[in-house]
């Protein structure tokens, strides 16, 4: 029963490619910190459909097994550093969707 972060990043500036990979690659930390089952993170892919939201700039997926590890997972100094140090300076909105399976 994973539990599934959906993390949605909005750029402060839109389309930075630049800003966007430091995300992406500060993302493959998180594998590093225990109770991690997969990372991926990623570019939004634009489309014309108007039921899909292609506002964003990049998306971010973390799996844990149970809340308690996902607790743990977002106090983690690793998490807390990109967060910090990459997430906050470079970000202009952020919006988190929590399942379970």
């Amino acid at each position: 029963h994973a539990l599934h972060h959906v993390v949605l990043c909005w750029l402060k500036e839109p389309g930075n490619a630049k800003n966007r990979n430091q995300i992406i690659e500060v993302s493959k930390s998180f594998r590093k910190i225990t109770g991690v089952l997969e990372v991926r993170a990623g570019q939004v892919v634009s489309s014309d459909r108007e039921i899909v939201d292609d506002s964003f700039d990049v998306a971010i997926v973390v799996i844990v097994p149970d809340q308690k590890r996902l607790a743990e997972y977002l106090a983690h100094p690793v998490h807390q550093k990109a967060k910090s140090e990459i997430l906050l300076p470079l970000v202009d909105r952020i919006v988190v969707y929590d399942f379970k399976e």
